[in-house]
């Protein structure tokens, strides 16, 4: 018995050892234009999502889903987030298919995560991905107005939906 655990506990050590070095020496490739591998697929999105769960607070949604929170939360998302995730006119945004991993793209695959999770997200941002941080470009408010607009962005009011549609049909800026 003593024998197969120290083979099991050597073998064990080897297979980090080995999991480092492969990562260490450079072996993982880094480009974001190349298919996201089955074995990252499969770790990657339950950890993260195992992670956003263990570490958002329970916090409430403080801002209630009416119109006028609605408009400010979209034209949120459309001025700084429409550009990864779409928007109505580009239900597949501009930059998603060259971010690795790519963002979910909420026009066509609304976000079902609880709220609080949204707006940990939306606070924190996501590591080795293009998502940042914006709790230093947003107020709580404007986190919590953005995140109401996530959770109802698939079944928005008429009002709401129809001033998305012209912002995000309208020419962007010259700079």
């Amino acid at each position: 018995m003593r024998m197969f655990l120290a083979g099991f506990l050597t073998a064990a050590v080897l297979l980090i050892l080995g999991a480092f070095l492969y990562v260490r020496l450079g072996y993982v490739d880094p480009r974001a234009d190349t298919p996201v591998s089955a074995l990252e697929s499969a770790i990657a999105m339950p950890a993260l999502d195992a992670s956003v769960d263990r570490h958002a607070s329970d916090a409430k949604n403080p801002v209630p889903a009416d119109s006028a929170n609605l408009t400010a939360g979209m034209k949120i998302y459309q001025s700084d987030c429409s550009s990864c995730h779409g928007d109505t006119a580009h239900p597949e945004a501009v930059f998603a298919d060259n971010l690795n991993p790519r963002p979910p793209q909420f026009v066509t695959d609304a976000p079902d995560m609880p709220e609080n999770q949204n707006f940990y997200i939306v606070e924190h941002g996501i590591r080795f991905s293009g998502m940042p941080s914006l709790q230093k470009i947003l107020t709580p408010q404007q986190a919590w107005q953005v995140t109401t607009f996530l959770s109802h962005m698939d079944k928005l009011p008429p009002d709401v939906q129809a001033q998305w549609k012209t912002l995000a049909s309208a020419p962007a800026p010259q700079q």
